[in-house]
Formats: structure tokens, sequence, C-alpha cells
């Protein structure tokens, strides 16, 4: 048997618990800047709102011979983007802030860029995908490194969304054939 060396001292985690009830899950033993992890938050928001219309507008709009498989994936995706953004918003309540859903600011916060086409073609909204994709990957892998260990909670949220996020790299590189 293992012994170890962890203790913890329950009495002092209950007087820091009582004290300052109004900030709900934000103890004192929080890690970070909450101010900056929402607004990091607001910007993962935006950009998964942004990504939900566009796969939306895409799926609806796409033409060809190979356009039904690939309207199905593209609304699969922005189910997907969709559950992503009510993650976001749903941490940043938790984390005391208002999610920030202004439309007028979606874009200007957005990590990725909204793109139609007027052709329609779909070898070029599933590339026009496939970058905004990789573009999510690199961002979130930032913001998961940032997070660190300070907060675990938002970490976690980042890193499911993350691999959904890679998921859909995977299924626009094989709809591709690259």
């Amino acid at each position: 048997m293992l012994e170890s060396d962890f203790s913890i001292d329950v009495a002092a985690i209950r007087e820091r618990a009582r004290a300052k009830m109004e900030e709900g899950p934000v103890t004192p033993t929080y890690g970070s800047d909450v101010t900056k992890v929402i607004a990091v938050l607001n910007d993962v928001l935006a950009t998964e709102i942004v990504c939900w219309m566009r796969y939306t507008q895409n799926a609806i709009a796409c033409t060809g011979i190979d356009s039904a498989q690939v309207a199905d994936e593209f609304h699969e995706h922005a189910k997907e983007e969709r559950q992503h953004a009510l993650q976001a918003a749903n941490r940043i309540s938790q984390l005391g802030g208002d999610p920030d859903f202004n439309p007028e600011t979606l874009t200007k916060r957005s990590h990725t860029p909204y793109a139609t086409f007027d052709d329609n073609d779909l070898t070029k909204m599933l590339k026009e995908n496939l970058y905004a994709e990789r573009i999510v990957i690199q961002s979130y892998q930032e913001i998961i490194r940032w997070l660190g260990e300070a907060d675990p909670t938002t970490r976690r949220v980042m890193e499911d969304i993350l691999a959904e996020e890679e998921d859909h790299a995977d299924d626009l590189t094989d709809l591709l054939g690259v």
C-alpha cells in the first residue's frame, strides 16, 4: 500500500467556502483571472456561432452530385457547433459572466471568417470549412495551454470542443479526398 503525503485542511476549506457565497463556483482557489477567462470564452462563443451559421448556410445552399452527402455532414457539424456555443455560454454564466450573443459583434470577435459563395461550389465550401476548422483547432489549443491547471473545468470544456473540431477537420479532409 502506498503512503500518501496528501493532507487537506477541511476546516479551512469550509470557512473559505462560506465566505463570498455570491461568487458561486468561483472560489478563492480559482487559479485564473475570471474576467480574462470570460472574455476568451465570449470569443469562443462568437466563433462557434459563426461556424454554426456558416455550416447551416452551406448545408442549405450546396448543390451538385455529392450535395446530399455533404449537406448531411454540414448539418451534423452545424448541430455540434451550436452545442459548442451553448457549452461556452454555460461556462461563462457559471463563472458569473454574461454570454455575449450580440449579432453586431459576432464576426468581429470570431476567430474564423464567415464565408459564402455565389456559385455554391461544394469544393470551395469544404475547403473554407476545413480552413475554419484548422483556425479553431490552433486557437483552442492555445487557449487550453493558456488555461493550464488554473481552471481545469474550462480547460476540460475546451478540450471536449477541440476533440470534436478535430473530428470535423478529419471529416472534411475525407470529403475532399485529401
